[in-house]
């Protein structure tokens, strides 16, 4: 009976051990726990269930951001406006009506249409020198001009978009590691309490383990915050109605090797840059306003004919109108265009100059973070993994400290970040490298 006794009391010894430990935690953690309810308010406030947030992959954000980004459309709208100005460069002169009256009645003591002149006619301006035809050149060339320039919008906003797409799913992964350190270090706070209780490490230790959990919760506070603002603005570049768009990102950040010859990618990015095509394209546009600028120079011909009514008997009337080009031969504007086409031909100089040195340097980045994730993938990951689990393992078993455990805890928790962080830029690098020959180089 004695026997069986002490077993009861030996069982039941565990569960008032963890009570107690589970209330003196509750208590030593109960201010921290209203801090960071502060900073970070619970989901569960909001009224009514929380409707599920759509995921998008990288290529579903694109497609959405290609048809709802208020840049985007404002963009079209240049294009839009350079058509209805070829509609106006097809259009001709419009014929012009007068007419006069002379030696109009004042007593009205005789006939009305009997003592006064009437003179009607009408008369229509020929363009001379094929100006609607070289209008209409003009026209086309400004068009294709507004094109390119909306392909250099779309260009530099879609690699914008991709940037904030892998920043979200860069706070993803660092609020993942800030919870799951700080899970891990509630484990090592309640063991750690356990051997207090036990008497086997000083209360001392334990106090430095509670205060190292409140960096921990501070950490995943300030993730948390990073990942909800980069969602934000994710959401603002998709476009659309902000207020309604309730979305999420799926997407990683794993490493994949890329090799790139330096020569090819000049070579592509001085046939695909959509900044030097506009450049080109400007040039065109400006030997086209040239033509029409040189026949601006001609005068048009204005031909009319008319009626003339005096008393009973018509009159009728022809005529040529020509203007003469003594003083205003249009020098202003042909110089204007001049100018303007050796503006364009320095601008391609001075892009093209730029393209090559944008694809050498983003070159050199993406080499070097290239490095940089390949050093972290040679083994610094998995040993930082198993210093920690022998530190943990060596902690419970009484052989090493707490500042020991400490230290191995911190050191993966800034391995780990720094080579999410070190991933990301490896991104970044190549998305540098995209938009430097604006080719898709993602495969």
């Amino acid at each position: 009976m004695r026997f069986l006794a002490c077993l009861i009391v030996m069982s039941l010894a565990p569960q008032s051990i963890t009570a107690q430990q589970a209330a003196g935690e509750t208590k030593s953690l109960r201010a921290f726990g209203s801090f960071v309810m502060d900073i970070v308010p619970p989901r569960s406030q909001t009224a009514g269930p929380a409707s599920p947030k759509k995921e998008l992959t990288l290529g579903d954000a694109i497609d959405v951001f290609l048809q709802q980004n208020l840049a985007i459309v404002a963009a079209r709208y240049e294009i839009e406006t350079a058509d209805a100005e070829k509609l106006t460069a097809r259009l001709r002169p419009n014929p012009e009506f007068d007419a006069s009256f002379d030696d109009l009645p004042l007593d009205f003591s005789g006939p009305f249409f009997r003592e006064q002149e009437i003179s009607y006619g009408i008369s229509q301006t020929f363009e001379l020198g094929g100006k609607r035809r070289k209008r209409i050149n003009a026209a086309n060339a400004n068009a294709e001009l507004a094109r390119a320039n909306f392909q250099v919008t779309m260009w530099q906003l879609t690699n914008d978009l991709k940037r904030k797409f892998y920043t979200v799913v860069l706070a993803e992964d660092l609020l993942k590691l800030a919870e799951d350190n700080e899970k891990t270090f509630g484990e090592i706070l309640r063991h750690s309490t356990e051997l207090v209780q036990q008497g086997e490490i000083a209360g001392l230790d334990l106090r430095k383990i509670e205060v190292e959990k409140l960096k921990f919760d501070t950490d995943v506070a300030s993730s948390r915050r990073d990942y909800e603002v980069a969602l934000r603005d994710f959401r603002v570049t998709l476009g659309g109605d902000y207020k309604s768009r309730d979305v999420t990102v799926s997407g990683t950040l794993d490493y994949r090797a890329y090799q790139f010859v330096l020569a090819e990618l000049r070579d592509k990015s001085l046939a695909s840059r959509p900044d030097l095509k506009a450049a080109q394209i400007s040039e065109f546009a400006a030997d086209s306003d040239i033509k029409l600028q040189d026949a601006q120079r001609i005068p048009n011909l204005s031909v009319g004919v008319g009626i003339k009514r005096i008393v009973v008997d018509n009159l009728y009337s022809f005529g040529l109108g020509i203007t003469l080009p003594i003083f205003d031969r249009n020098q202003g504007e042909r110089v204007k265009a001049l100018i303007q086409k050796k503006r364009a031909q320095n601008d391609q100089k001075i892009l093209t100059n730029t393209v090559l040195s944008d694809v050498d340097k983003a070159m050199a980045s993406f080499e070097a973070q290239k490095r940089r994730v390949e050093l972290y993938n040679s083994g610094v990951l998995s040993k930082v993994e198993e210093i920690q689990s022998l530190t943990e393992f060596s902690f419970k078993a009484g052989e090493s400290s707490v500042l020991d455990l400490l230290d191995a805890i911190r050191t993966r928790r800034e391995t780990l970040a720094n080579y999410y962080q070190t991933l990301a830029d490896y991104q970044t690098a190549l998305l540098d490298l995209e938009l430097a020959t604006a080719t898709p180089l993602q495969k």
